[in-house]
């Protein structure tokens, strides 16, 4: 056993699942039309980990020879949510979506909340982040009530001014907000949405926290855990899994400090065991949610030149994963998640081989292989690949 590092490049799915039109998603490709729209995408070393051969991508073609293994993963949990997604990757499938409010939450809910909190309720309404403190900060300034909205996933978000409400607030806010959402109203995430600024320009800053309901106890990080495993989680990861199973968190606002966070995180780790989560969350939240494939194009750019360096202090025999929770198609006319296919690239440190790892049934063959390289029994859920990893790179299982 020695390191794995996960690393989930929120949103950016590749192609849509049979299923997607059920979710309003027919046709959706985040990566595919991303590259197309900006004339295609400077990604080298993602390229040469097999990218180009899993999804057809404009600037980005297949290699002879990729030096990982690769693939594509299909969801098969009822939904297109982070929570989902993130959870299926750890052994847990979603059987029933949670619930959605595209007309806002019912008058019972929000009395509670006002009951519980002492906040008045703003908005109540399917509505763009950065959309509605626009059309809500001043009366949310001028009177202190609390902007409520939500999107096309199963969320209950709260948005307020860090000089109206102060962060220790909000986010007491929140966890009320949380203990409040039980079924038949139990959402995926309550999110605490910060923001600043004056009138018509008011912007979101990066104090977001989210509030996952907790996954059940198939989850496979626990189980790590308890046997030794170091769980370090980087980005909003821990806030997904109800902090399950993380035996250590460090707080991430954006793409740059993620990939920092990781590079010194693992830099220090030694011989393992120690799994190492990163989420980018920018790719979802800066461009997906705001339809940008400009900034999607740059930022995925941005990621593939940090990656070459990473992937050159991989040591012997660590493992590195990549991977995505959803879509998020910036050229739709869409902002919300999309129900796509995510990319599998996996290299283990010192090998230069790769081969298909084919289409794969469901998100959990990536846990399914995280139990395997730890020595862990195999999970209910997925079916591992690494000996095929091992295989293409010369090495025994």
């Amino acid at each position: 056993m020695g390191n794995a590092i996960v690393i989930i490049l929120d949103g950016v799915g590749v192609g849509a699942l049979p299923d997607a039109a059920d979710y309003g998603d027919a046709g959706h490709d985040t990566l595919g039309h991303t590259a197309a729209a900006v004339g295609g995408l400077a990604l080298p070393v993602l390229g040469s980990l097999g990218l180009g051969n899993l999804h057809a991508v404009a600037g980005v073609p297949p290699v002879a020879a990729p030096r990982g293994c690769w693939g594509r993963m299909a969801e098969v949990s009822k939904g297109k949510d982070s929570t989902t997604g993130h959870w299926e990757l750890m052994g847990v499938v979603t059987a029933r979506p949670y619930p959605t409010y595209p007309d806002g939450f019912p008058a019972d809910v929000l009395a509670a909340f006002t009951a519980a909190t002492g906040y008045g309720v703003l908005g109540n309404k399917a509505a763009s982040g950065t959309e509605i403190i626009q059309e809500l900060g001043d009366e949310h300034v001028a009177t202190g009530k609390l902007i409520v909205y939500t999107s096309a996933d199963s969320v209950f978000q709260i948005a307020a001014h860090e000089d109206v409400v102060p962060l220790a607030e909000l986010y007491r806010v929140c966890e009320t907000a949380r203990r409040l959402l039980v079924p038949p109203h139990e959402v995926s995430r309550v999110i605490a949405r910060p923001f600043r600024g004056a009138a018509g320009v008011y912007a979101r800053t990066p104090n977001r926290h989210d509030y996952s309901v907790e996954p059940p106890d198939e989850l496979l990080l626990p189980q790590l855990a308890a046997a030794g495993v170091a769980v370090r989680a980087i980005g909003k990861i821990s806030d997904l899994y109800a902090h399950k199973g993380v035996t250590g968190k460090i707080a991430s606002k954006s793409n740059a400090e993620g990939m920092a966070a990781l590079a010194a995180l693992y830099a220090g780790a030694g011989a393992g065991p120690s799994l190492i989560l990163l989420n980018l969350v920018d790719f979802d939240m800066l461009w997906g949610h705001r339809n940008d494939p400009a900034g999607m194009a740059r930022d995925l750019e941005a990621f593939d030149r940090w990656l070459g360096g990473f992937l050159a202090e991989l040591r012997d025999g660590d493992l590195l994963l990549l991977t995505a929770d959803h879509g998020n198609d910036p050229t739709t006319a869409s902002t919300d998640h999309s129900r796509e296919y995510v990319p599998l690239l996996a290299t283990l440190g010192g090998a230069f081989g790769g081969r298909d790892l084919g289409t794969r049934s469901t998100f959990g063959d990536l846990g399914a292989t995280l139990a395997e390289y730890f020595g862990r029994p195999a999970p209910r859920l997925g079916t591992s690949f690494l000996a095929a990893v091992r295989a293409a790179a010369g090495r025994q299982s």
